[in-house]
């Protein structure tokens, strides 16, 4: 209601102005401060002041008077504050909120008719999923989903890169190592088991005698050399194991969970000679020039000085030359094209995106979400090569021990033995332990450094993924204790009509509020690719709904049209809260 309600006071204002021969190009629509009662706030006094030659405060009174709300959709009045207008939504406006939030899939705005796709984790397969590579997936999938949510059909990739110098070497190492000369696994997964090949092989070629680094080099060379000619032996051995690595990667990646529709291989645009028509088409470009046997592209017009290599003097390709390819790939099949990806390679987006202009792509469908690391207290290492970094495995496991660990603590003897078995322990321990993982990552600013604390991360009592997954226990809890009752009045969750009336306390009111909203923040993190917009709107959700809680009895509320008004915001509440922790890629427990 919240978008509709946004809307009709844009239309009514424009309106308004128009008629009082005011421009109309800058509304000046934004959100009221929290004291301030009303849905909609507009500041076009202060643009208008001047023209009009009044003070903000009688242009704002002027303006107000010139909107008829009557003929206005869901607008009650409009008031001044000072420079401000504020507009106020009637009872229509509640009463269809409750409606629209009995459907269990609120939030999904309709079908746009446009696809997108989004491009995430991509980490090289050769090892475990690290910490700091944390924020990728569970950033890129909360994008697809608000994207999803959003109205786009959306699909999830994650780019292999299986034609690197890095696949090369693990290659190598993984036929020539025996695996009695190895440590054990750390852990009983295809991606523990063969990272010890390549630690191995690394370890050789930095401090191997010169003999045995310059024949592992020439191995190295030969399987590079392979891929680009299309050796399809080469292609085997390589992906052999590629993808051994990759299952090992998924599993951890499932924990989160974060899911892909396709795993497209790096190796898939050598294959079919898109690479090389890419290159060709470079060559042949003004921009490219020859040095010292490599081909270059000078991206110097558009203010980017080192220049773009695309193909080595041994004239093998290089991994943009390969992602050029990849993206006309994607441009071809959906409408936008999302890449989130580490701040350290902004550099060569860039260069990525003037090279796909200068090929004749609309760079308009490209678009990228840049983030920061994830750091740990002490600042533990994360380098895959020499195994020294904080496992993604090791942080979720310990993430859900010590959710288990406060939920024991916290729990109610009489629950335990009455309701909750340990199979229910363990099921809240995994929503709650890797929610609070998630929530805590997503819940900042992408382009913001951050420092994962788990006191932060699993405090119930603060701004939390269990603070606000507990609102989502609370009303399942209320809800299942209205049908233990009256079965007639616990049907107002289900759809009985409500009379908005009976909603008339400031946190009733604030609650429906914050239920309309949900769409409109939806909407708004799609477009903006910030997911951390929904984590936002759930504290503040989980506020209101906390001091609806407090102050507005439900199940022993004074009279049965109160009771079945308060059961029905619930409904809607819980519909809302468990929507949006679903943007997040957070469980919503039903008990906690």
């Amino acid at each position: 209601m919240f978008r509709q309600f946004r809307s009709n006071v844009e239309a009514a204002l424009e309106g308004a102005l128009a008629d009082l021969d005011y421009p109309t190009d800058d509304l000046g629509i934004e959100e009221p401060p929290g004291d301030v009662d009303a849905a909609l706030a507009s500041s076009v006094a202060f643009r208008l002041a001047s023209e009009a030659g009044a003070p903000p405060p009688q242009v704002a009174g002027e303006v107000a008077d010139a909107v008829d709300p009557a003929g206005v959709e869901y607008l009650a009045r409009v008031e001044t504050s000072g420079p401000y207008l504020n507009f106020f939504t009637d009872d229509a406006y509640a009463a269809d909120t409750l409606e629209a939030a009995r459907d269990e899939r609120y939030g999904r705005l309709p079908d746009r008719g446009e696809s997108a796709v989004v491009e995430h984790t991509s980490a090289n397969p050769t090892g475990p999923v690290h910490v700091g590579r944390a924020r990728n997936p569970i950033v890129g999938d909360a994008t697809a989903n608000a994207l999803e949510y959003a109205g786009y059909d959306v699909d999830r990739h994650y780019y292999v890169n299986d034609a690197g110098r890095q696949i090369a070497v693990f290659t190598w190492a993984y036929e020539t190592f025996d695996e009695a000369d190895l440590p054990e696994p750390e852990r009983d997964k295809p991606d523990y088991d063969l990272v010890r090949y390549y630690r191995a092989g690394s370890e050789l070629l930095e401090e191997g005698d010169e003999r045995e680094v310059e024949a592992a080099e020439a191995e190295v060379q030969a399987i590079l050399q392979g891929l680009e000619e299309g050796d399809e032996a080469t292609y085997d051995r390589v992906e052999e194991v590629v993808d051994t690595v990759l299952a090992g990667m998924r599993e951890t990646l499932e924990r989160l969970p974060a899911e892909f529709d396709e795993f497209v291989k790096e190796t898939r645009f050598m294959r079919d000679g898109s690479t090389d028509r890419v290159a060709e088409r470079l060559q042949a470009m003004d921009e490219a020039t020859l040095e010292e046997g490599a081909w270059q592209l000078d991206l110097s017009e558009f203010g980017i000085e080192k220049k773009l290599v695309f193909l080595r003097s041994d004239g093998t390709s290089l991994y943009t030359t390969r992602d050029l390819a990849h993206h006309e790939w994607k441009f071809e099949r959906y409408d936008r094209a999302v890449t989130v990806i580490g701040e350290d390679h902004k550099l060569a987006f860039d260069q990525l995106r003037h090279a796909l202009g200068l090929l004749g792509n609309d760079t308009e469908q490209l678009e990228q979400l840049f983030y920061s690391w994830v750091n740990l207290p002490g600042g533990e290492g994360m380098s895959t090569r020499a195994g020294t970094g904080v496992d993604l495995d090791d942080l979720l496991d310990e993430a859900v021990a010590r959710a288990r660990e406060e939920v024991e603590t916290r729990m109610d003897d009489r629950i335990r033995d009455d309701d909750l078995g340990e199979a229910d322990v363990d099921r809240i321990a995994r929503q709650v332990g890797i929610g609070a993982v998630r929530y805590d990552i997503v819940s900042k600013q992408p382009t913001k450094a951050i420092t994962f604390e788990w006191e932060r991360a699993l405090d119930f009592e603060a701004q939390s993924a269990p603070y606000v997954q507990y609102v989502h226990a609370r009303c399942c809890g209320i809800l299942a204790e209205a049908e233990k009752g009256d079965a007639d009045e616990s049907q107002a969750a289900a759809g009985a009509e409500v009379d908005p009336d009976a909603l008339s306390t400031p946190e009733e009111r604030a609650l429906v509020a914050e239920i309309a909203r949900f769409p409109a923040v939806v909407e708004e993190a799609a477009e903006d690719l910030e997911p951390h917009r929904v984590a936002t709107y759930t504290r503040s959700f989980a506020e209101t709904f906390n001091a609806f809680y407090r102050e507005c009895p439900v199940l022993s509320a004074d009279d049965p049209d109160t009771r079945t008004a308060r059961l029905a915001l619930v409904a809607a509440a819980r519909h809302t809260v468990a929507n949006a922790l679903d943007v997040l890629g957070v469980a919503a427990p039903e008990s906690m």
